[in-house]
């Protein structure tokens, strides 16, 4: 699994007007299963993600299509964590049991 702090590096402003086709995109990788959680920084500095279990390299190219991403508005850390104690919800995606994307 993956943790994913996205830390702008534009203005809020500048991040308010990209943010729709960056909910979009966000929404996109829910519907192909990519994420787990997702969520606003608090303060307001950037975002958290959440995700499955998946090749980096998929990943990476995939974080490389976000609209921040292309816009040069953000900077992306990923953290790698195997995943071998989960809640019972989160079960299916416990890296101690199954095979990654």
């Amino acid at each position: 699994m993956y943790v994913v702090l996205i830390t702008y590096t534009a203005p809020l402003q500048e991040i308010d007007y990209v943010l729709p086709d960056h909910t979009a995109w966000v929404g996109k990788q829910y519907e192909a299963g990519y994420f787990l959680a997702s969520g606003r920084r608090d303060p307001r500095t950037g975002k958290v993600i959440i995700v499955r279990p998946m090749n980096r390299d998929k990943l990476k190219a995939l974080l490389a299509t976000d609209p921040f991403s292309l816009r040069g508005m953000a900077h992306y850390e990923v953290i790698a964590f195997d995943a071998t104690r989960t809640c019972r919800e989160l079960a299916p995606y416990n890296e101690a049991i199954m095979e990654p994307l």
